[in-house]
């Protein structure tokens, strides 16, 4: 039994509304899952341009990517447990509405500075939508399908990743880039009416009668979450003293976070919640596979390049391959999750990323493009299998007024994931090729990092197997 939901400690909740039409109620899901992943993918393509624009350098363009990715991972769980206590739809629809107009603003920005900052509102936006997406999916689907909507939810984040590039590209090559924000508005109010109009109007739960929002947790875990994020990319691979500070900085915030938590009569977050081993391990897998996901990103352009000598169109035709293979297989594996159980299609997600990732490490230059985008495909099909299978098992039997919660830290988990892996990773890659300069390298030794860096990422997904091992071992004994 999930601990940290159990029915007998948590207050009942009135009967669920009338489901909506589900046809319109996934296509707002849809899209609120969508629109997030495709302003961070668009907005990358953009940096170029966007120095151009403004006459400024590289490190400080960069963010418009970074405040981005710092908004959503500082607030994605506070939005979630917000959602909780005041009503899911009210915020999703005001984080939609707070998207779609700091989306505008970007387009309109006038100087560099104008658009971090609304690169930052925009991203508070989509914390909300991240946070709330996958809360919903308990009040409109009929529990036996919630892994193929987990699935469908999974597919539109990768076909927002997928089409950011390409669409991107093309709307700044005509119009230039204020477009690609423009472009994001008239779905963004899509998004609003759909929501507003077919999503159940969920009242907050009967818990949060007198209660308060936990200002002091929030601020805290923001600190925390923002003094990580910051040590994970403003150095970028490298390790020096800021990243070092930084890090001391996050932990003695989470050290207080902890301590706050402990002291006050509705937290953020409470802590007992984590000794759920379901949730547990499907937080940390979650990290792990996120870890491991970034460095197809970080790896994959340096190999290619350097140790394939592809140019830099046939580069970016074999990166694709990934998120395409993620976006065709989503639904199929929420499918196989509905009818074979989350369990066992987590553990076969997770092999899978395995099998991939020790091809890699072993895969000879003289295989070519094929050898590395066949196990790339493997990796991403069980990526696209994982996620399915794994929100659906953490998200399946919460309690309704935590949905938005968990949902959250999902959400929260994946971030870190990604984040850490585009340093961590990345700093195993430099390590392995041997050079200060990796895009200079030689292709022998570009190739060597790429072995080396995948043998450590199936070492890092095989830690997940074996916590998702020993929990269901666990779970079979007499008396657990």
């Amino acid at each position: 039994m999930r601990s940290a939901t159990s029915p007998s400690t948590e207050p009942e909740q009135a009967p669920p509304a009338r489901r909506p039409p589900l046809f319109w109620a996934l296509s707002a899901l849809s899209l609120s899952m969508l629109l997030p992943s495709l302003s961070i993918s668009i907005a990358n393509v953009g940096l170029p341009n966007v120095a151009v624009a403004f006459d400024a350098a590289f490190n400080e363009v960069q963010w418009v990517v970074i405040a981005y990715l710092l908004a959503v991972t500082t607030l994605v769980v506070g939005a979630g447990r917000l959602g909780d206590l005041a009503g899911r739809r009210r915020l999703m629809v005001s984080g939609i509405a707070v998207f779609t107009l700091a989306t505008l603003l970007c387009a309109l920005a006038p100087n560099l500075a104008l658009l971090i900052a609304a690169r930052a509102l925009q991203g508070a936006g989509a914390a909300c939508m991240m946070a709330l997406t996958m809360a919903f999916v308990g009040e409109t689907v009929p529990k036996d399908r919630t892994g193929a909507v987990m699935g469908l939810l999974g597919t539109m984040s990768a076909v927002g990743t997928a089409l950011g590039p390409s669409l991107g590209g093309v709307l700044i090559e005509v119009f230039g880039w204020r477009v690609m924000f423009l472009a994001c508005v008239p779905l963004g109010l899509v998004t609003l009416v759909l929501t507003f109009r077919v999503l159940p109007s969920s009242a907050p739960a009967p818990s949060s009668a007198g209660r308060r929002f936990d200002t002091v947790g929030a601020a805290l875990l923001a600190i925390t979450l923002c003094a990580y994020a910051l040590a994970m990319t403003i150095e970028g691979s490298s390790f020096g003293p800021l990243t070092i500070g930084l890090l001391i900085a996050s932990g003695a915030g989470l050290a207080l976070f902890v301590i706050a938590e402990s002291r006050v009569s509705s937290p953020l977050l409470t802590l007992s919640m984590l000794r759920d081993p379901v949730l547990a391990a499907g937080l940390t897998t979650s990290a792990l596979v996120s870890t491991v996901m970034m460095t197809t990103l970080v790896v994959g352009p340096f190999h290619l390049a350097r140790a394939l000598g592809l140019d830099p169109a046939f580069v970016g035709l074999a990166m694709s391959a990934g998120p395409a293979v993620s976006a065709l297989t989503g639904v199929p594996a929420g499918r196989a999750t509905d009818r074979f159980g989350a369990g066992t299609m987590v553990v076969v997600g997770l092999s899978g990323i395995i099998g991939g990732a020790v091809v890699l490490s072993l895969m000879p230059t003289a295989a070519g493009v094929i050898g590395y985008v066949v196990p790339l495909v493997v990796v991403t099909a069980g990526y696209a299998l994982f996620q399915a299978a794994n929100n659906t098992a953490v998200m399946k039997d919460v309690s309704p007024h935590r949905r938005g919660l968990v949902s959250g830290m999902l959400s929260l988990s994946r971030n870190l994931g990604l984040m850490t892996g585009a340093s961590a990773m990345g700093a195993v890659f430099a390590f392995a090729v041997g050079t200060s300069d990796v895009t200079t390298a030689a292709a022998a030794e570009t190739a060597r990092g790429t072995r080396w860096t995948f043998a450590v990422a199936a070492l890092l997904v095989a830690l997940g197997l074996a916590l998702v091992l020993g929990l269901r071992l666990r779970s079979r004994r007499p008396g657990t």
